[in-house]
């Protein structure tokens, strides 16, 4: 469902990203861990077109889209949940989730989604900047959802939120997966989060893999390893 092909990513001369290969199943989660500056936030912003790529070729589904802009990558079912979430504070619940409709041309947030997440039912007039970081990150995915996506990644999604959403995030993005047959790309920092939600597992470090597991029979301790500081 997605297919990165020896992928390289720079900053001017500092080269981030070196040739990275993946691929992800429909219906899989993939989980890319590693410390803090190791390439996970520009890997995804890459993916969605906000950082340009050197070199490399990233395919959705049957779709190449090297070089599109990112409105077009979403049209060609790549949704993002950006570090930080990024909702529109001063807009609604309902207001913010209604902006991921403009490429599906959908006029209404479709029920399935307020079923996901029944406390964006309950706040959907109220601005998104009052709720709580569990609730925006719920409202950052739904947002996501909104465009219909094949492709689902998130950037870093259980950073602020408290242990007990955490575990709840996991069962529902396991949930979403199931429910709608969505491929889903984390990338995070909290082993626990990984092996709750995620089917496999790959490490990065300094803008390169270099260890990879299916959730069955992980290394936790080795993973770990990589992880701490």
């Amino acid at each position: 469902m997605l297919a990165v092909d020896n992928l390289t990513v720079a900053y001017g001369e500092s080269e981030v990203i070196h040739n990275l290969s993946f691929e992800v199943k429909p219906n899989e989660i993939v989980a890319i861990m590693g410390r803090n500056g190791m390439g996970k936030t520009t890997l995804m912003k890459s993916l969605m077109g906000i950082v340009p790529t050197r070199e490399g070729h990233v395919q959705v589904g049957e779709a190449s889209i090297d070089g599109m802009e990112s409105y077009q990558r979403v049209s060609n079912g790549l949704a993002y949940v950006p570090q930080g979430r990024m909702i529109f504070p001063s807009m609604t619940v309902k207001e913010n989730i209604e902006t991921g409709l403009t490429s599906t041309g959908d006029k209404t947030v479709p029920g399935d989604i307020y079923e996901l997440f029944p406390v964006l039912l309950e706040m959907k007039d109220r601005r998104g900047g009052n709720l709580s970081g569990g609730q925006q990150q719920q409202l950052a995915i739904a947002r996501a959802l909104a465009t219909k996506p094949k492709v689902l990644l998130l950037d870093e999604p259980t950073e602020g939120i408290q242990p007990s959403i955490i575990k709840e995030m996991a069962r529902t993005l396991c949930r979403i997966r199931d429910e709608k047959g969505l491929s889903i790309v984390v990338s995070e920092q909290v082993l626990s989060f990984a092996l709750d939600m995620a089917d496999r597992v790959l490490v990065i470090e300094k803008g390169s893999f270099v260890h990879e597991s299916p959730r069955e029979g992980i290394d936790e301790k080795k993973v770990a390893g990589f992880l701490s500081v």
